[in-house]
C-alpha cells in the first residue's frame, strides 16, 4: 500500500478533519471577517474625507452587487448553447434591464421582467 493510500485510509477512516480542525477553521475565518469590516470602520472613522477616486468606486458597488446575485439566477448553463439562450428567465432579464435602462423605475422593472417571465413561462404557444 503506497503512502497516498495510506493516508486516504486513515482520512475516510477516522471520517476526515477532527472537529477541533473544523472549529479552528470556523474561528479563523469568523476573526478573519470581523477584522476586515472593522477596518474599513476604522479607516473611514478616521479620514477626514474620503477621497475622490475612492468615492467614485464606491459608486459603483451597489450595481455590482446587484449584477453578483441577479445573474447567476438569471443565466444557466444548458447542455446546448440554443437551450441556454432560448431560456425564459434570460429573455424576462434582458426585458428587464432594458426597462431599467430606459425609465430607472425599479417597479417598472420588477413589474416587466416578471410579466414577461409569466408570459413566456405560462402563455400557450
Amino acid at each position: 500500500m503506497s503512502l497516498a493510500q495510506t493516508a486516504s485510509a486513515g482520512a475516510s477512516a477516522s471520517g476526515g478533519y477532527g472537529s477541533t480542525a473544523i472549529w479552528f477553521v470556523i474561528v479563523v475565518l469568523a476573526v478573519a471577517t470581523y477584522a476586515i469590516r472593522l477596518s474599513f470602520i476604522y479607516l473611514f472613522g478616521r479620514l477626514e474625507s474620503v477621497p475622490e477616486a475612492v468615492e467614485r468606486v464606491l459608486r459603483l458597488v451597489p450595481a455590482a452587487v446587484l449584477a453578483a446575485l441577479a445573474l447567476p439566477a438569471v443565466v444557466t448553463l444548458e447542455p446546448s448553447l440554443s437551450a441556454t439562450v432560448l431560456d425564459e428567465r434570460l429573455a424576462a432579464g434582458i426585458v428587464a434591464v432594458a426597462v431599467a435602462w430606459r425609465t430607472e423605475n425599479v417597479f417598472a422593472t420588477i413589474a416587466s421582467g416578471m410579466g414577461t417571465l409569466w408570459l413566456l413561462r405560462f402563455a400557450p404557444l
